[in-house]
């Protein structure tokens, strides 16, 4: 150890006689049971987020504890600490407008709190993202372990796997071939463990880019919720804390701009959530670090989908940890890679890879030279519809949509979406396009309402897809042809908000372009005198109006991001 403060004398709280401060800091840590030996040891704080309105933290308790074993083990003081926990479901508007809160808390208590390190502990498709944003910006020593993923269920025969069966038996329900009896059976088959959705949605994707990014020990992204070995990788967790108390390796050592591309290329081979983008470009905006969209694509176009699973496949992710897991995928991606990249033990990403392999079921996870596609599962498209960008998941749309062109059908919003989409006398057509407007972050938060529901009378007419764009989110676990995030959105008088009922609009994905089909003065004409709708008069959701950016920047608020510069 260094002569800087460590443990509980980091930080001390300023009564203008420092030596008071650490006798009454002492004495207040006595009153826990502490003993005076452990009171100077350093101290690993454990960033846990366990909440009864987050099913998916079920297991935190057990986590809590096997990261703290690991802690003792190595001869430092554990000490946990909640924050804000963002379960997905359960939060209204949306859990993406609590990201930020979440990232806030994180880095402010891991920052006044004395601790010499920092494990964090999240699942949930916002609290992994949220943790390290967080942990990026405070700027201490920090590991991720993650919660996990659930394990399927059954019904009928069939494996079933939240999130993304819950949509294809709902969308069997509103087309009709599935009854009110069987729907209200498959509710309790869908999740059934603890655990994270079990599909490569966005909580699995951003476990996945930890791992990838560095910021978890090698092959922990996949291990589910309730198998020993989860509560095996938190006790190392623990001790590799301890490691980095002594190396002191931070975020901006192990999250840099070639740590992010290899994130990148990892999204893309597992066809992962398009919420992902979002996220990695808000951890990576904390240190001043940008991926622009057309690196992004030039990555998609060069890195092949090598992951088979739902959403866009077969499997789930326990056949994905079964099959080898993050350690065969980056095999596969080496020639791509960038090898010099550092992680959270302080080994090269070709240091990882040069270790022995074990066994890969190629039926999940495929060779370099068999892929499940060519080409990335993401891109980024532009337009006139969408001057600074949009996002398309190709590896989940249908390909006859991919050139096409049609007619706009136009929802103002959530309420004028939920009043309307299933009424009978919707003039809408199969070769339509959806359109949803003011659904981004300034005017809803930026909610998973992109996966636009196919009208009822049109899916009873069995329609499965149709494009359909907006400014908003889809969840990582949903499907179809949808162009997401549009920037800038319809609120802040992006050209979303002058398409109106009857418009053309052209997607074309081999140029990467998302286009409205009406002469720019007209655009203009129609913009003309906008006005933003009513912000918030107060509060938290305030502040989010006034500062959250557009999804291009990951939708963090301006005032925290960073410059790249040491802080």
């Amino acid at each position: 150890m260094t002569d800087e403060p460590h443990g509980l004398d980091r930080g001390l709280t300023n009564y203008g006689d420092q030596d008071f401060a650490r006798f009454l800091r002492r004495s207040f840590a006595r009153s826990m049971g502490l003993s005076p030996g452990l009171l100077g040891k350093p101290v690993v704080g454990i960033a846990m987020t366990p909440s009864g309105f987050n099913n998916c933290h079920r297991g935190m308790p057990e986590l809590v504890e096997a990261v703290s074993r690991g802690v003792l083990a190595a001869g430092a003081l554990p000490l946990a600490f909640p924050t804000v926990s963002l379960g997905e479901v359960f939060l209204n508007p949306t859990s993406m407008m609590y990201r930020n809160l979440m990232a806030m808390d994180t880095e402010e208590m891991i920052q006044a709190q004395p601790m010499d390190a920092v494990v964090l502990i999240g699942g949930c498709d916002k609290t992994v993202p949220a943790q390290l944003m967080g942990a990026a910006s405070a700027g201490l020593p920090a590991i991720q372990v993650v919660t996990g993923p659930m394990s399927t269920g059954r019904h009928n025969g069939q494996r079933l796997g939240a999130c993304t069966d819950c949509r294809g038996f709902w969308a069997k329900y509103r087309a009709g071939t599935v009854d009110a009896e069987e729907i209200a059976v498959v509710e309790g088959r869908l999740s059934v463990t603890a655990g994270t959705c079990a599909v490569m949605g966005t909580a699995s994707t951003m476990a996945c880019i930890a791992e990838a990014l560095g910021m978890s020990l090698p092959g922990t992204a996949a291990i589910p919720a309730v198998h020993s070995d989860r509560l095996v990788a938190a006790e190392e967790t623990g001790r590799a804390a301890v490691r980095l108390i002594e190396t002191k390796i931070t975020p901006r050592r192990v999250i840099t701009e070639k740590s992010v591309e290899n994130a990148v290329r990892v999204l893309m081979a597992l066809s992962g959530s398009t919420n992902a983008i979002v996220h990695l470009n808000a951890i990576a905006g904390r240190l001043g670090i940008r991926i622009p969209y057309a690196r992004f694509n030039a990555i998609s176009d060069a890195t092949p989908v090598l992951v088979d699973l739902k959403p866009v496949g077969e499997g789930y992710m326990e056949d994905f940890h079964a099959a080898g897991g993050m350690g065969a995928l980056l095999r596969e991606l080496r020639p791509l890679l960038h090898l010099d990249t550092v992680d959270v033990e302080g080994r090269t990403l070709a240091e990882r890879l040069d270790e022995p392999a074990g066994w890969v079921d190629r039926r999940v996870i495929r060779a370099f030279d068999d892929p499940v596609s060519p080409v990335g599962g993401l891109v980024a498209l532009s337009g006139s519809l969408a001057p600074d960008g949009a996002i398309f998941k190709r590896a989940a749309a249908t390909p006859a949509l991919f050139e096409s062109e049609g007619r706009a059908v136009v929802f103002t919003g959530l309420e004028d979406l939920s009043a309307r989409i299933d009424d009978p006398d919707l003039d809408v057509e199969p070769g339509d396009v959806l359109v949803l407007q003011n659904a981004g972050p300034h005017a809803a938060g930026m909610p998973e309402a992109g996966y636009l529901p196919i009208p009822k009378k049109l899916a009873q007419a069995g329609v499965k897809d149709m494009v359909r764009i907006s400014d908003a989110r889809m969840s990582g676990t949903a499907f179809g042809s949808i162009v997401l995030h549009v920037a800038p959105e319809a609120a802040i008088g992006g050209p979303l908000a002058a398409v109106r009922d009857g418009d053309r609009i052209r997607l074309s994905i081999r140029d990467k372009r998302i286009d409205l089909l009406v002469a720019p003065e007209e655009i203009a004409r129609r913009l003309d005198g906008f006005r933003p709708p009513p912000a918030p008069a107060r509060g938290y959701k305030a502040l989010y109006r006034r500062t959250v950016t557009q999804a291009p920047e990951g939708c963090d608020f301006d005032f925290l991001m960073g410059t790249g510069e040491p802080g």
